[in-house]
């Protein structure tokens, strides 16, 4: 073939590619746009959905982590030493006031009473027959008073060997939850030794810190709202009960107290839980995050006025929950944009797809 036909053949073979391609562009193109690009309509306008402003009460939160504790905690120990005779509690047990827990071996000290007893009852009738023989002048003054004294000495025994004797059994301060024992029935324990510990457990302390740039505004009866990872569809709200005098110089944050209400004993000491500190509650306008629009250092939302677009300048606040507060520039009521903001110019035509959801809205 020679090479004028070769030329020949390739040009045919590009006026056929450049054919198809212009085709392509122009017919099929658009046809597929129209069927994949939801942003397109009959009209040519932008598609957008809107919302209104409304108001809603707005709480400034803090967030902190702190471990519970009870309200009451004391460890069960003796004052004596001995055998244990009963360990009259199980873990995890809810005990009263002024329960038996444990209970000590106690014959001795059962026997230096009754003989302090017996002491006392001699020592009173000697009493009696001085007294007896003073009022005949029989005996002399100081002889009664010596076995004045000598009575009172055995009463003092007798309140000493009582003691000891009820030192042999220990008893609940007060009512709460009993821990794990850590001795056994008939082992020997000293003075101090330690048993178990008791918790009241009806309400819970958590203990956590703030910054001192927040002392000001913390006061006691704040609400508090606490989770923890164990209970992860539970929330558990309580109060600020005490705040520290203090600020420590080294972290620049102070402590704060909150007491949490646990009836069902749900909750143990020595948990972690992340708290959010309510520090106060107002009612602002606010808007779905999705309708502010950051530019450089300019904030603002797309309104809605008979189916045409306008920019509003607004001065935004706290987020919360996908709703950002406004401060100035927005009354509530007003509809702005939140979906389709890519394709809106301040001025221009837009097409408002739930046109219901705001009263004046123009399609």
């Amino acid at each position: 073939m020679s090479i004028w036909k070769q030329l020949l053949v390739l040009a045919a073979l590009a006026a056929l590619a450049y054919g198809g391609y212009e085709g392509y562009n122009r017919y099929l193109v658009p046809a597929q746009n129209a069927q994949t690009d939801p942003q397109k309509t009959d009209d040519g306008l932008p598609p957008v959905e809107i919302a209104l402003a409304e108001k809603r009460v707005m709480r400034d939160l803090v967030e902190a982590v702190g471990t519970t504790r009870a309200l009451q905690s004391v460890d069960i120990v003796p004052e004596a030493s001995g055998r244990i005779e009963e360990l009259a509690f199980s873990p995890g047990q809810t005990v009263e006031k002024g329960a038996v827990l444990v209970r000590l071996d106690d014959a001795i000290a059962r026997a230096d009473v009754t003989e302090a007893r017996a002491r006392l009852l001699e020592r009173e009738r000697v009493l009696n027959r001085v007294n007896q023989l003073r009022g005949s002048n029989a005996v002399a003054e100081a002889t009664l008073e010596d076995a004045v004294a000598r009575l009172a000495e055995t009463r003092a025994e007798l309140d000493r060997a009582e003691q000891r004797l009820a030192e042999r059994v220990i008893r609940a301060p007060f009512g709460g939850t009993v821990g794990l024992a850590e001795v056994d029935r008939g082992a020997r324990v000293a003075a101090g030794t330690f048993i178990a510990r008791l918790d009241d457990l009806s309400e819970v302390e958590i203990e956590f810190a703030l910054p001192e740039t927040l002392f000001a505004r913390v006061a006691t009866g704040q609400l508090v709202t606490a989770r923890s990872a164990a209970f992860p569809e539970r929330e558990f709200s309580g109060r600020i009960d005490a705040v520290d005098s203090r600020i420590d110089p080294v972290g620049r944050s102070f402590r704060a107290r909150a007491v949490i209400p646990n009836p069902d004993g749900t909750l143990p000491a020595g948990m972690f839980m992340s708290l959010e500190l309510t520090l106060a509650e107002t009612e602002r306008t606010v808007v779905p995050e999705e309708a502010i629009v950051f530019q450089a250092a300019e904030t603002y939302v797309f309104t809605v006025a008979d189916g045409v677009a306008a920019r509003l300048t607004v001065t935004t606040g706290q987020r919360r929950e996908g709703y950002v507060a406004i401060v100035d520039g927005l009354e509530p009521g007003q509809p702005v944009i939140v979906h389709g903001l890519h394709r809106v110019r301040d001025g221009g035509a837009i097409r408002v797809l739930n046109p219901d959801e705001a009263d004046g809205a123009d399609s």
